[in-house]
């Protein structure tokens, strides 16, 4: 974890603009460490959770938001060293056209710090969505989640087959005293002992199965659609141009971009938002998901453009 410096002589001039009391020499420093400590820990809590394939996305948003919070403690305390406050300096005189530049100033950097304290949120994010293809570790996250899935289903299976024989869940392999325990819970849907057992007659009933089966087929899927984009990117793709633009297959991400020599015209945009396509201010590009059906929108794209000059029929 990197630590990035903070400006203590700005932090003390910022605090001499505002406050009567003397600044606390490197109390600046000591808050914004305190703060990316608590990110750090965040970070290690949630490396336990997640495959350690996410281990280096967690550490570089951990790094990300180190950085991005020094430099927006920096850029407060500036602003805030820029102009003193009437509480200090006196109304007589006051400049408020100063005060009022300084005061939309503030404004954007607290919106600047939503931004960062989001980066918090995609640490506590990271490993609880789908996997995303484009990641480079996508396929050995996929295989392990594929594996962790068939054994809660075999599992599941041996403990049902376990119950059916002894009637009880006791020394039932695969069971943890914290599933036993939520297993065997007193119900409240019904007089009597109403727990998960007596209700279903089997630890695991059928929806139970399904569910589990579902999830191995999603995973599954996943890895065949992995298999076949990298098939795609295995073969050269070249990029295409067209009159007034370029069709580009950004394989690094993972996106098919539509480039235009000018902005295109409203109806243009029309056409690209209801084929799939979004602006990337990133890019310059219109782009969506490289896929087939990315490519063949992008022909009805380039139809309909056709069309409106007098050409080709749309798609």
């Amino acid at each position: 974890m990197n630590y990035y410096e903070i400006s203590e002589e700005t932090a003390r001039t910022a605090h001499s603009m505002v406050h009567m009391s003397d600044y606390k020499p490197g109390s600046a420093t000591d808050g914004y460490r305190a703060a990316v400590d608590e990110a750090a820990a965040l970070v290690a809590s949630k490396k336990a959770e997640v495959s350690p394939f996410y281990h280096d996305k967690l550490d570089a948003l951990l790094d990300r938001y180190a950085r991005r919070l020094a430099e927006w403690t920096n850029a407060h305390n500036r602003n805030q060293a820029s102009y003193p406050s009437q509480f200090i300096s006196g109304a007589g005189g006051y400049n408020m056209k100063k005060h009022n530049k300084q005061m939309a100033r503030e404004d954007t950097l607290w919106k600047e710090y939503d931004e960062i304290k989001g980066i918090l949120s995609k640490i506590k994010s990271v490993g609880t969505g789908p996997v995303d293809l484009a990641d480079p570790h996508a396929r050995e996250i996929l295989t392990e989640q594929l594996a962790a899935y068939q054994k809660s289903l075999d599992d599941a299976k041996a403990a049902n087959a376990f119950y059916r024989k002894n009637k009880t869940l006791d020394g039932c392999p695969g069971i943890t005293p914290k599933e036993k325990a939520w297993l065997t819970r007193p119900g409240v849907f019904a007089k009597g002992d109403g727990t998960p057992l007596a209700l279903y007659g089997c630890p695991f009933p059928a929806y139970e199965l399904q569910s589990r089966r579902g999830y191995i087929k999603r995973v599954a899927d996943r890895l065949a659609e992995l298999d076949k984009r990298q098939a795609q990117q295995a073969q050269p793709t070249e990029n295409e141009k067209f009159d007034g633009g370029e069709i580009v297959r950004n394989l690094e991400a993972d996106r098919l971009q539509i480039i235009f020599d000018e902005k295109p015209d409203e109806e243009t945009r029309s056409v690209l938002k209801s084929n799939g396509f979004r602006w990337s201010p990133r890019y310059g590009a219109w782009q969506r998901q490289l896929t087939q059906n990315a490519e063949y929108a992008a022909r009805c794209v380039l139809k309909a453009i056709s069309k409106a000059a007098g050409g080709d029929s749309p798609c």
